[in-house]
């Protein structure tokens, strides 16, 4: 039995779908590798730092690796999907058609939960995330010093380097009397690896030290709160917008998927 009008529209819309599927999971993909590339400042240097923070059971360091990771596994099943869907629509092969349909519930289950727990995320990012920096880096920063012994001070100072930030939000203001660094600083108000130009190999070098050092100029003044959450949210917006948009026509895919699938005839020897 050949294609009724309605089937011959629904596989002409699939077919659209899944090359619209098939940039959109490529898109995904990209963007995936890309802010794992971004974040790879974010390394095991610094993850201490982050990982003191906790946020519904998740560690700041390894959700940060985790949802780069998600990006990446989440693009290449759309791009395996909408692979599927195209030649099930293509040839009209009924067990393709439906395995493509199955996936594609899958699919749209898998970004449901991923989107409302991006939202949940973001959330405790701003309520939490803020709040447990400050009080990891108000406790356990000890020294400017990248040889000391306490792995967290190490941890904080590699972060100040690597991503070009300083303190939580205002190094000026986060420190409180109570921490270890404060108290045996001195005139010193910034530490030497919040300084602008340096790395891990020439910060104790800096000839700009001094006026660094003392709060004057030189020094990193974007927070390391705001360089962390803002490659999440950059990259966690595109993830959002990118996942509701093939949530909002999958069911479709679905639909139609089933009406070829109806009127195609048996097709599954076409392989």
């Amino acid at each position: 039995m050949g294609l009724t009008g309605c089937g011959k529209f629904g596989k002409g819309f699939l077919i659209f779908i899944n090359i619209l599927f098939f940039l959109l999971g490529l898109g995904l993909f990209v963007g995936g590798i890309l802010m794992k590339v971004n974040v790879a400042a974010i390394n095991d240097d610094v993850k201490p730092a982050l990982n003191g923070v906790t946020f519904s059971s998740f560690k700041l360091g390894d959700f940060i690796d985790s949802l780069a990771i998600l990006f990446i596994v989440i693009g290449a099943f759309v791009l395996i999907v909408s692979g599927l869907g195209l030649f099930g629509a293509c040839c009209e092969v009924k067990c393709m058609l439906v395995t493509y349909a199955v996936l594609v519930m899958v699919l749209f289950l898998m970004k449901v939960v991923a989107v409302a727990l991006w939202f949940t995320m973001k959330s405790a990012l701003e309520d939490v995330v803020k709040k447990g920096m400050m009080d990891s880096f108000q406790k356990n920063y000890k020294s400017d010093d990248l040889n000391n012994a306490d792995v967290l001070s190490n941890a904080w100072n590699y972060m100040f380097l690597s991503l070009d930030c300083c303190g939580v939000e205002n190094i000026k203001t986060d420190l409180g009397a109570s921490n270890p660094w404060f108290v045996s600083r001195g005139g010193v108000i910034v530490p030497k690896t919040c300084c602008t130009g340096v790395d891990a190999t020439n910060y104790n070098s800096n000839p700009n030290s001094g006026i660094c050092t003392s709060g004057t100029s030189g020094y990193n003044t974007k927070g390391c709160y705001e360089a962390v959450t803002g490659e999440i949210t950059t990259y966690g917006n595109i993830f959002v917008g990118v996942g509701i948009t093939i949530l909002v026509i999958e069911l479709l895919a679905v639909v139609f998927a089933f009406v070829i699938c109806c009127q195609a005839g048996s097709k599954d020897n076409v392989v």
